[in-house]
């Protein structure tokens, strides 16, 4: 009895020990609401005098509060001079909205509430967790960082990387080194990239690779946003789409996979596999479920089948799905091509003054000045642009191609220049329109409108409905000889990307050189018929028929007028070829 008695007062003037060394070494701080208390339900007290000063020993079941903080643990020393704690074995730290903090051992600082803890350390909010071997925690932010390799579990997406940064209070992580992301619909990989848990944004800062769709998509970038949820992409660097064989890169990228809507802003190339098309431009307006596209900024289309390769360049370019028109005239289809293309374009004029993106997130640990550049360039809010009313706008549906402003093409075997230029899959036919000039080889052909049929890539006829003109040098360029033809319409036929024949009807006309059998020439001849018949070969005009209603003179060459023997409609317009396909891209 006597025991007893002595053990309970030992206790008491242990605890009243306790209290007073408490009281004396943060009775200063008592103002702040925000004590340091153990509470005494260790079985175990040791205090100790040391030349550092003095330490309290907590054995076995020690607890520890601060505020509203609570710590658990096996252990506990307590240094009273520099105000530290360290806790062993167990270690739990609760705090007010289910947060917690388990480790094998931990050291605290009170002044900064800094916690330093190693060994199986792991940080939840009660629905996220952050597994690690060393991290530092401030329990005033609840801001927890690690450097020794960490995992994130947020749902069904799993974080991984060597270095992390996790906000509980903002939800925002931020990884760096090694980093990689594993969710059921998609896979990424980077080196600094930054995750909110509860919007599901992931910020990336550095080289990026996101994977998702089965494969079908993938996307390469070193800064932007990607909210895999909403479907929204914004990327500020230049970065990479690949979408279920459509792929687009540029300097600014934004995709809206709900609505379709997409940009993409300087040295932009877009790749169409199937139709074996590469786009090459300054900026790029579509909407995928609408297959609308508007590219503007010197854009240049080039396309390859075979061995042939088609260049084009134009102010504009446009292509949707084909509308549809009774009893279809090439024409008829060429001026509503046109005036569908040129309603887009005052769509998308007025939408490129709401294009200013709001900035999504703010990263963690940037200065202002990073900050301030960030929300300049770095949202993903643009606005839900539909270029035209495409009801049709359905995988099947074939696509319609227009160039608009400045047409120049380029192609081994074929040149050409217009103001306008439509092209059409349902029946392959390209059609330059307002002022055109074509050129094959020697030749050149002009006329109101000028359509060409298509075969895989090469031209299989052509077809000019009216004020043709077609004019070959006959002799060296110095000499300035010039065979010519001209009539209302003209049809032509191509094997293998060079003219073979033509006829030109009603009211043809032909001025063109007579040669002997030693092809030296004889003399001019001015002719007039109802229907000329022109045979090409070696890529000039061979022969020349005429036929029915036909008048000719033949004059000698010495005796001619060469530099007024011309046609009415003669122009011959060299200085507007394209050379090379380099030049497309100036």
């Amino acid at each position: 009895m006597q025991h007893r008695r002595y053990h309970t007062i030992a206790r008491l003037c242990l605890i009243l020990l306790f209290i007073s060394t408490v009281t004396k070494s943060f009775g200063q701080k008592a103002d702040t609401g925000d004590k340091m208390t153990v509470y005494p339900s260790a079985k175990e007290f040791i205090h100790i005098q040391t030349d550092s000063g003095q330490i309290n020993k907590f054995i076995d079941s020690a607890v520890f509060y601060q505020g509203t903080d609570t710590l658990y643990c096996d252990s506990l020393y307590q240094n009273i001079t520099n105000n530290t704690i360290e806790a062993f074995s167990n270690v739990r730290v609760v705090q007010a909205g289910g947060t917690q903090a388990t480790s094998n051992y931990l050291k605290y600082v009170s002044a900064q509430k800094m916690a330093y803890m190693r060994g199986n350390v792991s940080l939840t909010d009660g629905k996220n967790i952050l597994i690690c071997d060393n991290m530092s925690y401030n329990l005033g932010t609840k801001f927890g960082v690690y450097d020794n390799s960490g995992t994130l579990k947020a749902d069904s997406t799993t974080v991984t990387s060597y270095r992390g940064e996790y906000n509980v209070k903002s939800k925002e992580a931020r990884f760096t080194g090694h980093v990689t992301v594993t969710d059921p619909h998609y896979y990424t990989e980077s080196e600094d990239m930054g995750y909110n848990t509860e919007s599901k944004l992931t910020r990336f800062f550095a080289k990026s690779v996101v994977k998702g769709d089965s494969g079908k998509t993938q996307i390469k970038t070193s800064g932007g946003s990607y909210d895999s949820h909403a479907g929204l992409a914004y990327f500020y660097t230049h970065s990479t789409i690949w979408y279920d064989g459509q792929y687009i890169e540029g300097d600014t990228l934004y995709f809206n996979r709900a609505s379709g809507y997409g940009y993409a802003y300087g040295n932009v190339i877009a790749w169409d596999t199937a139709h074996q098309s590469t786009l090459y431009c300054g900026k790029a307006v579509y909407n995928q479920k609408k297959r609308v596209l508007l590219a503007t900024v010197k854009p240049v289309m080039m396309q390859i089948k075979n061995t042939d390769t088609f260049f084009m360049r134009a102010d504009t370019f446009y292509s949707a799905p084909e509308i549809k028109i009774k009893k279809d005239s090439s024409f008829k289809m060429a001026v509503a091509l046109k005036q569908q293309m040129e309603a887009a374009m005052k769509v998308v004029a007025k939408a490129d003054t709401h294009l200013v993106a709001k900035d999504a997130i703010t990263p963690a640990n940037t200065d202002k000045k990073k900050k301030k550049e960030k929300k300049k360039n770095n949202g993903i809010s643009a606005p839900n642009l539909v270029l035209s009313d495409t009801t049709l706008a359905d995988t099947t549906a074939p696509i319609y191609f227009t160039g608009y402003h400045h047409v120049r093409i380029y192609s081994d075997s074929m040149q050409a220049v217009c103001d306008s230029i439509s092209y059409s899959q349902s029946d392959s036919m390209v059609r330059l329109m307002y002022s055109p000039v074509a050129w094959a080889r020697n030749s050149q052909i002009t006329g109101d409108t000028i359509l060409m049929q298509l075969d895989s890539n090469r031209i299989r006829s052509i077809y000019v409905p009216n004020n043709t003109f077609i004019v070959s040098l006959a002799g060296p360029e110095k000499a300035q000889l010039y065979d010519q033809v001209q009539g209302k319409i003209l049809k032509g036929s191509f094997k293998n990307n060079a003219i073979e024949n033509m006829v030109v009807y009603p009211d043809a006309e032909a001025i063109y050189y007579s040669k002997d059998d030693n092809n030296a020439f004889i003399g001019v001849v001015q002719a007039k018929s109802d229907k000329i018949h022109i045979v090409f070969g070696d890529q000039k005009i061979k022969k020349i028929r005429l036929q029915t209603d036909t008048h000719q003179v033949l004059t000698p060459l010495e005796k001619a007028d060469l530099p007024n023997t011309k046609l009415s409609r003669f122009k011959w317009q060299q200085d507007r070829r394209p050379k090379n396909k380099e030049e497309l891209f100036d």
